[in-house]
């Protein structure tokens, strides 16, 4: 009989073999972050700086729209990113108002750090699997990421035990 867990020889609520393979994953690529982002930068506000990196200078209403996020919670974000000195901002000629933000010369540093960290890992995957080892992960990865998707979208039941 198999478990709720995957596991044949485990109690019910104990990890099985799966759970702790991406637990362990996890813990190690998000060291692996740590280390590139002494910043501290979060998801959010990393997605500004890569928007920036893509599209150029902009407002913070644009790239609000751009990312799907309140104003004020692109506000806060860019506070920091200014704080850090990650992005500046000046105002428009016309709108005193109106502030364009663009990548600082530190900023863009930061992103080619990230960028080479996140390449490091997967040179290291690389060096790790054979070629078919990594075709079959690339494809489990990308089925596992389209079922925990799914499942963010789909209603929560509150009465399943973590």
């Amino acid at each position: 009989m198999t478990r709720s867990n995957g596991s044949l020889d485990m109690p019910p609520g104990e990890p099985g073999e799966l759970e702790n393979a991406l637990s362990h994953l996890q813990c190690i690529l998000v060291a692996q972050r740590t280390r590139s982002n002494p910043e501290g930068v979060t998801w959010q506000q990393y997605d500004l700086l890569e928007l920036l990196r893509i599209r150029g200078p902009m407002t913070p209403s644009f790239m609000s729209t751009a990312l799907g996020v309140s104003r004020q919670t692109t506000s806060k974000a860019l506070r920091v990113l200014k704080d850090l000195d990650l992005v500046g901002q000046e105002t428009t000629g016309e709108d005193r108002r109106e502030l364009i933000t663009s990548l600082t010369t530190t900023g863009l540093a930061f992103l080619t750090r990230v960028a080479h960290s996140r390449r490091e890992n997967a040179r290291i995957a690389t060096a790790a699997l054979s070629a078919g080892e990594r075709a079959m992960f690339a494809e489990l990865c990308e089925k596992v990421t389209v079922a925990l998707e799914a499942r963010s979208l789909a209603p929560v039941d509150l009465s399943v035990e973590l």
